[in-house]
């Protein structure tokens, strides 16, 4: 009764029923008002009414809790029944999923209308979770059609959820739901996840959504709703947009697809924004390009690209100083070029490949930024700040984010030297032979784009590059680089520099070991060459592709001649598929009476084998024309000769008698050019050969028997007269020779005693006549060397290799001249004659294995000739022998290889080392291990071990392949170095221990004299155990960056190394402990007991092991607690002088920073007389470690470790800033607390702006970190206290 005699104050009886039911269905979202009469006497009232109402309501709360507790039992099994149900799964109709959406249809709209009627101001914890609730609405379902967004807008109109939730963000960033500028900082925090498709928790790290068409929508329409409210609140909702675009950066993940989307929706963004707020966005971007993080320097490369596509900002800003960052030419050559100089592989890639991209850009002034940069003129801009990078923050050893450095940078016009034209190319084409495969990828289509757009010239090294890359070792390089060379030759079909260097990279491609290679050489000389052979037509003009096919085949017939063995690669796999048709053939005939007819018989000596239906009578009208011309080419001449053998087969035997009389007429006449010579006998052998193998040689003796006799009597005649050098023909004598020799090979039994005796005579001095029946040779005649003569070198060139021709036929004088060919190698000062003598040794080597075996050492001593030609040919040859097993890596051979690798010449030093690594190691996998530790003896021509350097040497090879001395060192070390660096971790582990029993056992138990010689043993032993290639790399933190996405497959990766490194140091520890240990302390003792110099090099070699385990030397050395203690010593005096030389840069650095170029002051800054704190500007960046740090950052990594000729000059300043006194308005710069875990914040910092002014409007918006122990609990999660402060409060106290 109390309850109901409370209830009779509202007057609930007379309140009249339609204002019930209009405020039901507007289920009091709306209010009505009552009749005046009720309304006044509610007022009168007065509280104390409410009062006793609320007591009444209160007497039965108890009761229902009661009630609660006693139904408690039931409720958990109604609880227990409704998981297991969960478990099970719920499965919904479509009709069942309809009333769901209806009523949350409903449900939202009425909240909406609830918005619209009741404000929130004094409930900020209901409007934030308003925000949370439409933020995930947003992917309710999609949405269809286009979105609008309105300040009004009907509920009841809207037809979808997303549309509704939307809306509901509108509503709650209006005045009357609270602070705007807090309503729009949840909003963009709520949204910032939204755009980059992740799921944020309420705590923890946010995951990465799938990027599918659905969440790619709600992405979308996320950033249209963004740039609406901007564009209706403008001023108020700049700032948010600042931080918003900050934290998209700052956030992204390492993901291509999630950078593209993000980059995307940063260009959409700053499209909203006046030049102002963008330049000040592009300055934040330009600090940003040089954070710590990969991902983040990359990112910033894709937002850059986005902006270029976007028109260039030509109005001016209002802030003069912030104009030059509106230009794309600042984007270009200030962040994007920058960027080729990162230590990172993949951002220097990228940047490149970018580089390369922006030519393609519809903008003039893109394409004069990228000009200037390689060309020799034009005013460039530099930053100062940009120099700034690598030198941060290398205290900092914790896992923490930090600040960069902030100040106003200077724009000057004067620096030049960072965009010099010809060092940016030379980088480049340095870049293209990168170690890396994807900054070599990136390196040639940036190099592709500047050639097809005219940047750089078409030069020899230039072209050369790219065809050389057809050749990388890395198959995707290799594909990537006939890629870009058809593109430039698409782009550039007329220029015969580019024709030949596609000629010189896609031909050689045919032979590849990679299969796909091959098939995508194949497939462009087929769209290139074969597609475009159609009839000729005397009267029809040629196509441009057509041209260039035969532009191309007249390359190949003349200037790239060396091409041809590749080229007949192509053609026979292509018969093998049946390409050629008689249409074609037919089509290639055409062409034989064009301007262009040396392409089409070249062509034509390719496929005439292939095909089944050929137009003879048009080939032999062709022979007939070209025997009765007087002048034809040389090329065209071979390839005819080469069509008439292949279709000799075909031809009756009245036409071959008739060609086989041309061919006998031409040989013994000699009018043939040298290079018909060859071509014209394999023709003759072509008619000539038969089922029957006898007639075959029957045919061969009486022909090329002919030529024999002719050679033979002509060579008696100059040879066996007293004075017939005199007027002797040089051209007509090597002529002789040649066809001797070609001939020799097919009538072996023509070849009599005499005619040898002829041929080596033009060798010798021997002039003693010969009879005309003799056919002896004379006993005295001398076979120690061949003696000069009044024959030219290039006479006695050819005698050579006639007489290895006559060789490879009959093994007796194999026997008998080999010792003259080694003995020639040695002392013979004609390089043309020891060149031909290296090559008919090697010959014979295939066909006599056995005999010439003896003779390897020999040829393989020419690897130190003092001609380069010989060398390379010498390489060239043994590489092809070890290949096919002719030859074995046995006695001196592999140090021979060895000393080649560091060789004076560069070409040849590159060339033994892909020889070496990409043929031979891969046939041989232990080759390197295997010779590692003789290596050390041999090079130091140390012989007193009893196992090692004891294969046969001359005295004339010791001498030559010796690199003792300390003249030499360099070079030995570059030979350790290449070994050990492609040493598998099991054959450095190896390695190590069989240096400990080898060499520091044999020294300490004294069976190798510590004299001079072993003292140097000893001293380089120490210096190779020192090499941080002998490090197992198992255990080695690899260069680069760490890992930016910390997904499942990382950190299951990061776990599994993780291991692996403790268990393999573990192994490596116990080894050392157990092997080596010992053996340092018997060896230490003794150096000291000899007051050795060694000893030295033993106590740097422990200083350099124990950095690993520098607080275990006491357990290391427990043997030896002096030894120890003079470790620990060492490590600590290694130290300080580290920290010693650190201070010394660091101040040198800072006395650069005290330039009047690099003190510009911060616009609007208070200043204050006396010395000012260093300021820093609160962006958080992970830390570097101090061998990063110390780094410069225009260096490239690679460049800084090994390669002094890719150093680039570059400055490093630490720019230094203000920090706000006391008493001004909370402005203060945010820092990162040592030791605490950082989590970012999405607020406005209060640092003064580059707009000078305080207001919070103006401020510049940047990101701040907090600690998890400085979290606020409760909604405002997102505020965080300034560390700064607390520590003021704190001293107050």
């Amino acid at each position: 009764m109390d309850l109901i005699s409370a209830l009779q104050f509202l007057k609930l009886d007379k309140i009249a029923e339609a204002w019930v039911d209009a405020v039901w269905d507007l289920e009091f979202t709306e209010g009505k008002p009552l009749d005046d009469t009720i309304e006044e006497e509610l007022a009168a009232s007065g509280d104390k009414a409410f009062r006793t109402l609320y007591h009444c309501l209160l007497t039965h709360v108890p009761d229902q809790q009661q009630s609660t507790s006693s139904n408690g039992a039931s409720q958990m099994k109604m609880d227990d029944v409704e998981e297991e149900e969960e478990e099970e799964g719920c499965h919904f109709s479509g009709q069942d999923l309809m009333k769901i959406r209806d009523a949350v249809t409903f449900l939202v709209q009425s909240l909406l209308r609830f918005l619209q009627t009741f404000p929130l101001k004094d409930r900020p914890h209901s409007a934030s979770n308003c925000i949370r609730i439409f933020s995930k609405l947003l992917y309710f379902e999609p949405v269809i059609g286009e979105l609008t967004f309105a300040a009004d807008q009907d509920v009841a109109k809207l037809r979808s959820v997303p549309e509704m939730a939307f809306y509901g963000l509108q509503l709650l960033c209006s005045p009357k739901h609270g602070d705007q500028k807090e309503s729009l900082q949840g909003l963009f925090h709520r949204l910032l996840y939204v755009i980059l498709m992740m799921n944020k928790g309420n705590s923890g790290k946010p995951s990465l959504l799938i990027p599918n068409q659905a969440n790619l929508a709600t992405r979308d329409q996320a950033i249209q709703f963004i740039c609406y409210l901007v564009g209706e609140l403008k001023e108020l909702a700049l700032p948010f947009l600042q931080i918003l675009l900050q934290h998209i950066c700052f956030q992204m993940v390492e993901k291509n697809e999630f950078r593209s989307h993000g980059a995307q929706a940063v260009g959409m963004l700053t499209s909203q924004m006046a030049n102002t707020d963008y330049a000040c966005f592009i300055k934040w971007l330009f600090i940003f390009s040089r954070n710590s993080k990969m991902v983040h320097r990359l990112f910033s490369i894709d937002v850059v690209m986005v902006l270029l596509e976007q028109q260039e900002r030509t109005e001016e800003c209002q802030d003069p100083e912030l104009s030059c960052f509106l230009p794309h030419k600042f984007l270009i050559q200030n962040l994007l070029f920058a960027r080729r100089m990162d230590e990172s592989p993949t951002v220097q890639g990228h940047a490149l490949a970018c580089l390369a991209q922006c030519l393609e850009l519809p903008s003039l002034n893109i394409t004069r930024a990228v000009h200037n940069l390689f060309s020799a003129t034009g005013t460039q801009t530099v930053l100062d700040g940009e120099i700034t990078e690598g030198t941060l923050g290398s205290q900092h050893t914790q896992k923490t984010y930090r600040t960069l450095p902030f100040r106003t940078v200077e724009i000057s016009s004067a620096e030049s030297s960072s965009y010099d034209a010809k060092e940016n190319l030379a980088l480049l084409l340095r870049r293209a032979k990168n170690s890396k495969t994807n900054v070599r990828k990136s390196a040639l289509q940036a190099l592709l784009g500047l050639l097809k757009h005219g940047v750089i010239p078409m030069s020899c090294e230039n072209l050369g590059t790219l065809s050389e890359r057809c050749r990388d070792p890395a198959v995707s390089v290799k594909k990537k680089a006939l890629q870009c060379v058809g593109e430039l030759l698409a782009a550039k079909p007329e220029c015969r520099d580019v024709q030949k260097m596609w000629l010189q990279g896609v031909v050689p491609a045919v032979v590849d070991s990679e299969n796909s290679v091959q098939d995508k050489a194949l497939e462009a000389l087929d769209q290139v060459l074969l597609s475009q052979i159609k009839p000729y037509s005397a009267s029809s003009h040629m196509s441009v592709s057509q041209r260039l096919t035969w532009d191309l085949l007249d390359l190949l017939c003349n200037e790239c001649q060396n091409l041809s063995q590749y080229f007949s690669r192509a053609f026979t796999i292509w018969s093998k598929q049946n390409k050629f048709t008689s249409a074609f053939v037919t089509n290639l005939v055409s062409h034989t009476e064009a301007d262009h007819a040396a392409g089409a018989w070249l062509l034509l000596s390719k496929v005439v084998t292939s095909s089944h239906r050929v137009p003879y009578g048009k080939i032999l009208d062709a022979w007939d024309t070209m025997v009765s011309s007087k002048d034809v080419n040389v090329t065209t001449c071979c390839h005819i000769l080469c069509v008439i053998g292949d279709i000799a087969t075909h031809l009756n035997e009245d036409t071959k008698d008739r060609i086989v009389a041309d061919l006998m007429s031409w040989l013994r006449t000699f009018t043939l050019s040298l290079e018909v010579i060859t071509p014209a006998v394999e023709t003759l052998y072509q008619l000539g050969k038969n089922e029957d193998i006898k007639q075959t040689q029957a045919f061969l003796d009486q022909h090329c028997g002919d030529l024999v006799s002719v050679c033979e009597a002509y060579l008696a005649n100059i040879i066996l007269n007293e004075n017939g050098t005199q007027n002797l023909n040089e051209e007509m004598m090597v002529k002789y020779l040649h066809t001797l020799g070609v001939a020799s090979l097919h009538c072996p039994t023509k070849v009599g005693k005499r005619t040898v005796l002829l041929v080596e005579s033009v060798l010798t001095t021997h002039s003693d006549k010969v009879p005309e029946g003799q056919e002896e040779l004379p006993a005295s005649l001398p076979l120690s060397q061949f003696k000069a003569n009044s024959l030219p070198t290039r006479v006695r060139a050819h005698g050579v290799i006639t007489l290895g021709k006559m060789c490879l036929q009959h093994e007796e004088l194999v026997h008998r001249y080999l010792p003259v060919f080694a003995r020639e190698l040695e002392v013979g000062t004609e390089v043309a004659v020891r060149n031909n003598v290296v090559v008919i040794m090697c010959d014979m080597s295939v066909r006599y294995t056995n005999v010439v075996d003896h003779y390897i050492p020999n040829i393989s001593a020419c690897l130190r000739d003092s001609d380069a030609v010989i060398r390379e040919q010498t390489l060239i040859m043994l590489t092809n022998l070890l290949q096919e097993e002719f030859v074995k890596w046995k006695g001196s051979l592999f140090f021979h290889f060895m000393v080649a690798l560091v060789d004076p010449d560069p070409a040849i030093a590159s060339l033994c080392e892909y020889c070496l690594l990409h043929l031979l190691l891969k046939k041989t996998p232990e080759m390197f291990s295997q010779h590692f530790i003789e290596c050390v003896f041999h090079f130091n021509s140390y012989n007193k071990h009893n196992s090692y350097n004891k294969f046969p040497q001359t005295e004339r090879e010791k001498v030559q392949f010796s690199l003792k001395g300390a003249q030499h060192r360099e070079k030995r070390f570059r030979i350790y170095h290449f070994l050990l660096e492609h040493f598998t971790d099991a054959q450095r582990f190896n390695i190590a221990n069989k240096i400990n029993q080898t060499i520091l056992a044999c020294f300490a138990d004294e069976e190798l004299p510590l004299d001079a010689d072993g003292a140097e043993i000893l001293s380089e032993t120490f210096s190779i155990l020192s090499l941080k290639e002998m490090n197992v790399q198992a255990i080695l933190t690899p260069a680069g960056e760490e890992p930016e996405e910390e997904n499942m497959a990382t950190m299951t990766k990061a776990v599994l190394q993780a291991a692996q490194k403790k268990v393999v140091s573990q192994v490596q520890k116990k080894a050392f402990i157990d092997n080596t240990v010992p053996l340092i302390i018997s060896l230490k003792n003794l150096l000291e007991e000899k007051r050795s110099p060694v000893l030295r090099d033993l106590m740097a070699y422990l200083q350099v092991k124990m950095q690993d385990y520098r607080n275990e030397v006491k357990e290391f050395f427990s043997g030896d607690e002096q030894l120890a203690a003079e470790v620990e010593f060492a490590l600590r005096t290694s130290e300080r002088e580290r920290e010693m030389q650190k201070q010394m840069d660091n101040c040198s650095l800072t006395e650069k920073t005290k330039t009047p170029s690099a003190q510009v002051s911060v616009q609007g800054a208070p200043t204050r007389p006396g010395p000012l704190l260093p300021f820093v500007f609160a962006t958080p960046q992970p830390p570097r470690s101090n061998r990063e740090s110390a780094r410069l950052a225009h260096t490239d990594s690679r460049a800084h470790r090994s390669r002094q000729e890719d150093h680039v000059q570059s400055k490093s300043v630490m720019l230094e800033g203000t920090v706000v006194p006391r008493g001004v308005v909370n402005d203060r710069a945010i820092s990162t607390p040592k030791g605490v875990n950082v989590n970012l914040t999405f607020e406005v910092s209060a640092i003064f702006s580059d707009h000078g002014g305080t207001s919070l409007v103006e401020e510049v918006s940047v990101l701040h970190v907090k600690s998890k122990e400085q979290q606020a609990p409760g909604p405002r999660q997102w505020n965080v206290q300034s560390p700064l402060r607390q520590k003021k409060s704190s001293s107050r106290v």
